[in-house]
């Protein structure tokens, strides 16, 4: 699996830029990394438990903190710090980006809650 060789926190675009070893790279809205933390907070102890998180349009990462050889761990200024992203986990989110947003828009619009465009 890829592992990223550069992470780029582009605070005023609220993106987290990830370029990785094979090549590929990708800017990620810091409201996606933050909807779609690994955190049991979000993602809960099994499937069925998943929480959707909505009002995080203009969330931004406040640090990003290594965790070992393997992962980082990204603190956000919701105070929301509990989700360690492995460089696999990093890599899915990146290349499944389209896919993954497009299915949460819908989760948003089941739900009846609309996004809030950025300011």
């Amino acid at each position: 699996m890829p592992t990223p060789t550069d992470l780029i926190h582009h605070r005023v675009s609220r993106e987290l830029e990830i370029v990785f070893d094979d090549g590929f790279s990708r800017r990620l809205p810091c409201e996606y990394l933050r909807v779609f933390s690994p955190s049991a907070e979000v993602r809960g102890h099994g499937p069925g438990q998943e929480v959707l998180v909505i009002g995080k349009e203009n969330v931004n990462i406040e640090r990003i903190e290594p965790v070992g050889n393997y992962a980082v761990r990204l603190v956000f200024d919701d105070g929301h710090d509990s989700g360690i992203y492995s460089w696999d986990e990093l890599y899915a989110l990146a290349t499944q980006f389209e896919e993954n947003w497009q299915g949460y828009l819908a989760q948003l619009e089941e739900a009846g809650v609309e996004r809030a465009p950025k300011p």
